[in-house]
């Protein structure tokens, strides 16, 4: 081996060296609090409501965090705005809007786009119905959904619960 080459190994050896330093001096970043991811689902849930109240809907709001890169696993509060079941939907069958905003929260969980606009098929106990919407955040995944109104109008809320819980993570 000529010297240059050996140079070169050896310059790229002490950055490799340095840049392992470097990441394994650096502190993992603190996960949120309890009571501060509370807090956060809470304001986030009272927009929502306020937000349904301004378009004249009601339905049922969930509010998530999921820590991490993937979706793991996740905390999450739910309000009834006005009414959790619509008994005379159009099936005759009726539906529970909570398990409706629920398979919402986890199709984005899987996907990691606003639920319904995901190019694949959907899987058992998925739906694609729109009106979801999820962020990746400072240390997680903000994952919000409302059902009760149109996708469009469940949309609109959810995209305020989201915007409530970014602006506390931030």
């Amino acid at each position: 081996m000529n010297i240059q080459m050996r140079r070169a190994q050896f310059a790229l050896a002490a950055m490799i060296a340095l840049c392992t330093l470097t990441a394994v001096g650096q502190k993992a970043p603190k996960p949120m609090s309890a009571k501060k991811l509370d807090a956060l689902e809470q304001t986030a849930l009272a927009t929502m409501k306020a937000k349904a109240a301004e378009l004249k809907v009601t339905g049922v709001a969930v509010a998530s965090f999921a820590p991490g890169e993937t979706t793991d696993a996740w905390t999450s509060q739910m309000a009834v705005v006005g009414r959790m079941t619509d008994p005379v939907a159009s099936d005759g069958k009726g539906n529970n809007m909570l398990g409706i905003a629920y398979a919402k929260s986890a199709e984005m969980a899987r996907t990691h786009v606003n639920s319904g606009t995901a190019p694949c098929k959907p899987m058992v106990a998925e739906f694609c119905w729109q009106g979801g919407a999820i962020e990746k955040v400072k240390g997680g995944w903000v994952i919000v959904a409302f059902s009760g109104a149109t996708g469009e109008q469940d949309f609109m809320v959810s995209q305020t619960g989201l915007a409530a819980m970014k602006a506390g993570i931030q």
